[in-house]
């Protein structure tokens, strides 16, 4: 299962805005992987996003498996949209 978002924050995902994905991501049971340019990283991972060098106006896929995956991603779409991360793209 998996959501699209556009990034629309300014500085990409530098280091406040990753650690906020990472941070609302982090307590679930779910596997969860950014995917940015063909590359997955695991989400929970602040360098491993970071390293992802996300820009403004990228889009990224956020994909979860998992018990409390569905939960996950409704996490991850809130604390994009309300920390002024992005964007849901819908397919």
């Amino acid at each position: 299962m998996e959501k699209i978002f556009k990034i629309t924050t300014p500085e990409g995902l530098h280091a406040r805005p990753s650690t906020l994905l990472v941070s609302a991501v982090t307590p679930f049971n779910s596997e969860v992987q950014l995917t940015y340019n063909g590359k997955s990283v695991n989400l929970k991972s602040i360098m491993g996003v970071m390293a992802q060098s996300v820009t403004t106006g990228s889009i990224v896929t956020i994909a979860a498996e998992g018990e409390d995956a569905e939960e996950l991603l409704s996490k991850v779409k809130e604390v994009i949209i309300s920390k002024g991360l992005g964007e849901e793209v819908l397919k």
